[in-house]
């Protein structure tokens, strides 16, 4: 096959993948990528990508799309590697691994993974259990949000034969880590009882299942299926609502593995009564066991995960950037993850650094900052700490310089971040009155203008006034 050609099926490839991500996904993750070589005897294609970040992101999030997309235009059984190309040079090699499964209807991928139809009933080392490997509880950070959860999914995991958990309802909004925990239970329950049969699978998989099932006249294969499992672990449960046929079927697997002793765990967006369309049967069940709520993470949280996140991928981002993260972002764990991609994307495309300012501009769009409130306490208090000067001699007649200087600096703070008038400030720094305050502030101005110290100082105090405001 000649170059050209060649050439003409790559382009074709990336017409695909254009067309089946967002404009942003494929400008950042796809344009860069470059065709190298590929050979058509030993079915090898090669492309260039420009860092190992792209490497590891790409087979995260676009593995299956990537390699569905090669095998189409391309032929069966392509292998694909990747060339990190910085500069022009060469300087890693990486292998995809192409052991995915083909991306086809639903009607035929979801329906040939079903379990009744290519799994038989028998020992769990036969049983594909649709685990994530990468959702353990070694990376599931715990805080005060998740902490109720965590500690009973370690517990069942730890002594699946016990019942006093069962079922197991974790419930909250959505990216809050429900899907990593109920996967760590089920990861950390393969590991310590391997003959234990485990299944995780999403409520909508198991729709489909019951309506092929049903359609194909094997529909006791399926319910047998199900009952022999140890362990059934169903995401996102509140998809079966209005479903009467499948709720149907879920309550009689249910019944069964609940009477014999096996442990049912389920997610859910909002708690049992809420599902409205659920049977009231399968919600007094849902409410048998224990019903524990995952939170938004707090801020300490937050800021351990994006840490993690660091760690693990081995960035290099400012603790100041992840602080910025993790005081403005609160809504999920996956927003989180989201963000650092983003900001490394950014970062790799436009060749910067990742430092506050950079960050604050690209994250600009994702991220709205509430207007913090700052008060003259705060400001009082954080600028004696940066001048180690204690509070009191502020309040005082002292004409020490340094203590001069925090009192005059704090006037100039009250002014410029607060909306207190020249006389109020005055009565909160030890009385003075508003004639004070104003040679204060005008001194404080003019020292700035020369005085690059002071001007550090200054920059100082207002990020931990950042830090600490309301």
């Amino acid at each position: 096959m000649i170059n050209k050609e060649v050439q003409i099926l790559w382009q074709r490839c990336m017409e695909i993948f254009h067309s089946n991500v967002s404009e942003q996904h494929f400008e950042t993750w796809f344009s860069p990528m470059r065709f190298k070589s590929y050979d058509a005897v030993q079915k090898e294609l090669a492309v260039y990508i420009p860092s190992q970040f792209f490497f590891e992101y790409l087979e995260e999030h676009f593995r299956r799309l990537i390699h569905t997309t090669i095998n189409r235009v391309f032929g069966e059984d392509v292998n694909l590697s990747y060339e990190v190309e910085v500069a022009g040079n060469v300087t890693v090699s990486q292998e995809s691994d192409n052991n995915i499964v083909p991306v086809t209807t639903p009607s035929n991928r979801e329906v040939n993974k079903s379990p009744m139809l290519a799994q038989a009933v028998g020992l769990a080392e036969d049983l594909d259990s649709q685990l994530n490997v990468h959702q353990t509880f070694s990376n599931f950070i715990e805080g005060s949000s998740n902490k109720l959860p965590r500690s009973v999914g370690q517990a069942i995991a730890e002594h699946p034969e016990q019942q006093t958990f069962n079922p197991l309802f974790i419930y909250g909004p959505s990216g809050v880590g429900k899907t990593h925990l109920v996967n760590a239970i089920g990861m950390r329950t393969k590991e310590l009882h391997p003959e234990k049969r485990v299944l995780y699978l999403s409520a909508h998989l198991f729709m489909v299942q019951f309506t092929d099932a049903r359609n194909r006249n094997v529909f006791n294969d399926f319910i047998h299926f199900y009952q022999s499992i140890d362990m059934l672990i169903v995401d996102d449960i509140q998809e079966l609502m209005g479903l009467k046929g499948t709720q149907n079927a879920f309550f009689h697997i249910f019944n069964h593995l609940r009477q014999n002793g096996k442990q049912i765990i389920m997610t859910s967006d909002r708690p049992p009564v809420s599902l409205q369309g659920m049977e009231e049967r399968l919600i007094t069940r849902f409410k048998s066991g224990l019903m524990a709520e995952m939170e938004k993470p707090e801020e300490s949280l937050r800021r351990n995960i994006l840490h993690s996140i660091v760690k693990h991928d081995g960035l290099n981002i400012p603790d100041e950037v992840l602080d910025y993260i993790s005081t403005n972002v609160n809504n999920s764990v996956r927003e989180l993850e989201g963000i650092i991609h983003s900001l490394l994307a950014y970062s790799v495309v436009y060749g910067k650094d990742v430092d506050l300012e950079f960050a604050q501009r690209i994250l600009a769009g994702c991220i709205k900052v509430e207007k913090k409130i700052v008060t003259i306490d705060q400001i009082i208090t954080c600028t004696c700490q940066q001048f180690n000067v204690k509070e009191e001699e502020i309040f005082g007649k002292s004409r020490k310089a340094n203590v001069v200087t925090v009192r005059q600096l704090s006037m100039y703070l009250a002014h410029k971040h607060t909306k207190l008038t020249a006389s109020k400030i005055g009565i909160y720094v030890g009385n003075r009155d508003h004639a004070t305050v104003l040679h204060g502030i005008k001194t404080i101005d003019m020292r700035l203008k020369q005085e690059k110290a002071l001007q550090q100082h200054l920059e100082e105090v207002e990020k931990k006034l950042m830090g600490k405001a309301l």
